[in-house]
């Protein structure tokens, strides 16, 4: 059978000075499976887009900025991470310039602007302490990992650079 994931993008926006991190905090939806956890902006591909095309789309729908510079870090594979157990593949991006003032809060929740060096002390997916250090690191290779979820669990994680 095909491996059929759902595509999606997921970008960390930088402030200018590089010190702080755009995050959402997840917390207007009483569904959402992200509820009370921060995350990073992104979200599903469109048909007819590519995926650098997906991601300013998103960050803009999402923060209202517009981005003017933006690194692919990564791939994700996390079969087994949606709602009803759906796989999803997505591209991680690193935006370190943008045009516009982000909205203080869109209706998946509060925007926040986050120091990096405490990211790690924020609610989260436990899977995303895993690979946000590659996101932020100096190493100019892209990763490439999966993480296999079960039952809204990480299982493992992996990850190889080229």
């Amino acid at each position: 059978m095909p491996y059929t994931p759902i595509v999606a993008t997921l970008g960390y926006v930088l402030s200018a000075d590089r010190r702080r991190v755009l995050m959402i905090h997840r917390n207007s939806r009483p569904d959402d499976i992200h509820l009370g956890k921060y995350n990073g902006l992104g979200g599903k591909m469109e048909p007819g887009e590519d995926i650098a095309a997906c991601m300013r789309r998103e960050i803009l729908e999402e923060a209202g900025i517009e981005c003017q510079s933006m690194r692919l870090r990564g791939t994700l594979n996390w079969p087994g991470f949606g709602k009803q157990g759906e796989d999803w593949l997505g591209f991680i991006f690193l935006i370190d310039a943008f045009s516009g003032e982000p909205f203080e809060r869109n209706p998946e929740g509060a925007l926040e602007w986050v120091e990096r060096d405490r990211l790690m002390e924020l609610p989260m997916w436990e899977g995303d302490r895993h690979f946000l250090p590659l996101v932020f690191d100096e190493d100019a290779r892209p990763f490439h990992g999966v993480m296999p979820y079960r039952d809204g669990k990480m299982q493992s994680w992996g990850f190889t650079r080229l």
